[in-house]
């Protein structure tokens, strides 16, 4: 027994029933000076739920006992779910948890839950054991009842009980505030939680503190602890003559960096030019990050915590303090900055037919914006090209080879949605004063050609070096989501080749078709959700979106922490074969950071998501009795989801507004129909809708159906009919094909412009 990994691979093999201490270290014959270590990881075991000690003082495996250990989603009804650990997506099943069944347990919570029955519906349980608080503190409304005693209304609304305030815990706070409150006391069968007001927010209407209640809600680290700025500070503003030596110095070498308007931090650079042989010589230059923040140190600690930078509209929550992400690990213009640069011979194809690995220097010639760029790539505009003349050569050259890495991409049937999105316009107040289309243009288009490359360079150079390092992993959908996404694309009059096992390509291919109809956006949603969610994994296990082999992320380590780890692993391939106990402890370490940073991401984006929503519902308040044009992008059992084209803005059109007619959710054909008028609203359909309300307190524009203005009606299959892809039979083809006279008939009056 050499781990805690080792212990439960044993325990699973020789231990048949739940076993005492004692009892276990004579099964697996553990000598007595190793029985100190031994109960050491059998207890941390336990505090990862992975064993149980039940009564007697007793060890069993949870999978045994019809217990699952996993977290809990609760819902604002009532009840709650329980989500498995450590079990394969397509064969995740979440355990219901009625209201009476929650016991002491709240939202977030790690928990083991008894499987208690089986039902058509799914799994039903009840909360047995709490391994693990999700957070001690909540944000809130403070309020206090008629008998002056205070407590507060979580603003998270599956937080389903109110947090008890005791005399002289209020730091003063006053009814209606928005307040941090700090759990002293945990709920039981019998009373809610108490707390304490920590911090008082403000009101909800005051400027920023919306901000701050989502930064709190999802326990966002904000500002960073006085030993990271510290030593931050002590590496100073510019990089020293010693931190040089022995680097590859790229600064002859024309560098530019190119990012948006508004970017502070500029993790990447650019250097291109043409060889001999006619072939491309394209650097990607990446801010050496890991040169100054060392593992265990005060900035590696704080920056694994935080996992990635959060960026709302206003302001952005750092991984690292300023002085190293908009100081000097920021590749800002005329200054030496260190780099780790991958380099890329790439041919007329797109293939790279040769790489280079280097620890460089630059020092960036310009800081390019997207706009800039693109003004003088596609809107040819005399003043823009005037301005940065030197320069143009190489962003031609850059758009050429965009081109190319676009087409193979495209070849090999990486997936790509390339849908508008909303960009905001705030007031100096944080307020929304409009949401306007942000498509992507050529320059946005090429940085990131020439990023997801270098990514999979860097990725298949770690894999063929054999060096541990993080991977950006995205595997194949699950086969019953697939089947049930072609099941409803047949109903709208589309197809999805590849069967139950499609390839990225089989999905392009209906992305290509679809594109420009007013279901596209709707189908692609649904496409989305059929797809796994990317993670970062220790192992290889290729990129189903992208259609690659090895992935990772090499790019961003100003914002990313899986970055820095990837900059490390590199610099360690560069230096000659890996210690054996250096690769022993990355083995080790790597699959639980991996677990982690995923964990961090996912809360970044529903963070991000959140306040951008709330923001957009704020957008809406003075809008109630205005109508829209809009598109339905979701059909379930209680109404329609749609979203306004104007503003970008979703919606909620309840079933119970919808007062012409009893409706019925059709599940098969995501469809809402008409029992009487056989109207029917499917997802696609454009609609004219009037804001009916708009709930702050729920955070939901609610909606009202005007008419149907477009309606994407197909022929309607049930589930699991599929179009067939046969061909038809010869004479079928020969008898449907026209004659010489209808074809030159055809072709006299201009039969030509069909062949497109």
């Amino acid at each position: 027994m050499t781990d805690s990994r080792d212990l439960l691979r044993l325990i699973r093999e020789r231990v048949p029933h739940p076993a005492s201490a004692r009892e276990l270290a004579q099964v697996l014959r553990i000598p007595r000076e190793e029985r100190t270590a031994f109960k050491r990881e059998l207890k941390a075991l336990v505090q990862s739920g992975e064993l149980l000690q039940i009564r007697g003082n007793r060890f069993g495996l949870p999978e045994k006992m019809d217990l699952v250990v996993g977290r809990l989603n609760t819902n604002p009804g009532g009840f709650g779910f329980v989500v498995p650990e450590q079990v394969p997506d397509g064969e995740r099943q979440d355990i219901y948890i009625a209201a009476s069944n929650l016991t002491e347990a709240m939202h977030g919570d790690r928990v083991v839950a008894r499987v208690e029955r089986k039902t058509p519906k799914g799994l039903e349980g009840r909360i047995i054991r709490i391994l693990e608080r999700s957070q001690a503190t909540l944000v809130g409304r403070y309020e206090m009842d008629d008998a002056g005693l205070g407590y507060v209304v979580p603003f998270d609304r599956r937080v389903l009980t109110d947090v008890h305030v005791p005399t002289g815990q209020s730091s003063s706070a006053e009814p209606g505030e928005m307040v941090l409150v700090e759990i002293t006391r945990w709920p039981t069968a019998t009373r809610g939680p108490v707390g304490r007001v920590a911090e008082v927010l403000g009101s909800i209407d005051e400027p920023g503190v919306d901000t701050q209640i989502i930064i709190r809600k999802y326990n966002l680290p904000d500002a960073h602890s006085e030993e990271s700025v510290e030593e931050a500070r002590r590496l100073g503003t510019t990089v020293k003559d010693r931190d040089i030596r022995g680097r590859t110095d790229f600064r002859p070498i024309t560098t530019v960096t190119i990012d948006g308007e508004h970017a502070r931090d500029f993790d990447d650079a650019i250097t291109i030019e043409r060889l001999a042989n006619g072939n491309f010589w394209l650097g990607v230059h990446i801010a050496d990050v890991s040169h100054y923040v060392k593992e265990g140190s005060a900035l590696d600690e704080e920056a694994f915590e935080r996992g990635t930078s959060v960026y709302f509209t206003e302001r952005a929550v750092h991984m690292f303090p300023s002085e190293l992400a908009t100081g000097l690990c920021s590749l800002n213009p005329h200054v030496d900055r260190l780099v780790q640069s991958c380099l890329m011979e790439i041919d007329r194809r797109g293939n790279v037919v040769r790489y280079e690995m280097h620890d460089g220097v630059i020092n960036s010639n310009a800081r390019m914006t997207y706009t800039a760029v693109n003004a003088i790539l596609t809107e040819h505009d005399p003043a823009t090209t005037e301005q940065y003349r030197d320069l143009v050569p190489m962003f031609e050259q850059m758009h050429e080879l965009f081109a190319i890495l676009y087409q193979r991409r495209r070849r090999r049937g990486s997936i790509d949605f390339d849908l508008p999105e909303a960009e905001v316009v705030l007031s100096e107040y944080g307020q929304i004063e409009a949401i306007n289309p942000s498509e992507r243009n050529v320059a946005h288009r090429l940085i990131e050609e020439f990023m997801l490359l270098a990514n999979e360079t860097v990725a298949a150079h770690l894999v063929e070096h054999d060096v541990p390092s993080l991977h950006r992993v995205h595997e194949a959908p699950d086969v019953k989501k697939v089947l049930d996404f072609d099941a409803f694309v047949t109903t709208l009059g589309y197809g999805l080749s590849g069967g139950s096992t499609p390839r990225p390509k089989d999905f392009q291919k209906l992305i290509d078709r679809i594109r420009g109809t007013p279901e596209e956006r709707p189908i692609a949603a649904l496409m989305l959700r059929t797809m796994q969610k990317a993670k970062y994994d220790a192992a290889s296990l290729g990129h189903f979106g992208l259609a690659a082999e090895h992935y990772t992320h090499f790019t961003s380590p100003i914002r990313r922490y899986p970055d820095l780890v990837v900059h490390r692993s590199l610099r360690e391939s560069r230096q000659g074969k890996m210690a054996r106990a250096r690769r022993e402890d990355l083995e080790e370490e790597l699959p639980d950071v991996a677990r982690h940073t995923s964990e961090m991401e996912r809360r970044a984006n529903e963070a991000e998501r959140e306040l951008l929503q709330w923001k957009k519902v704020r957008f809406m308040a003075d809008k109630v009795g205005d109508e829209f044009d809009a598109y339905i992008t979701g059909v379930a059992p209680y109404g329609l989801f749609v979203e306004l084209i104007e503003h970008y803005v979703e919606g909620m059109v309840h079933v119970s507004s919808m007062a012409d007619d009893y409706y019925r959710f059709v599940e098969q054909l995501h469809i809402m129909r008409g029992e009487n008028t056989k109207k029917v609203y499917r997802l696609g359909d454009k609609v004219r809708v009037q804001v009916v309300r708009v709930d702050m307190e729920r955070r939901q524009v609610d909606l009202g159906v005007v008419e149907i203005l477009e309606s994407v009606r197909r022929e309607e299959r049930p589930r699991g009919v599929i179009r067939s892809k046969t061909k038809p039979k010869k004479e079928e083809r020969r008898a449907k094909r026209p004659g010489r006279r209808e074809r030159m008939g055809k072709k006299a009056s201009g039969g030509r412009r069909g062949r497109r």
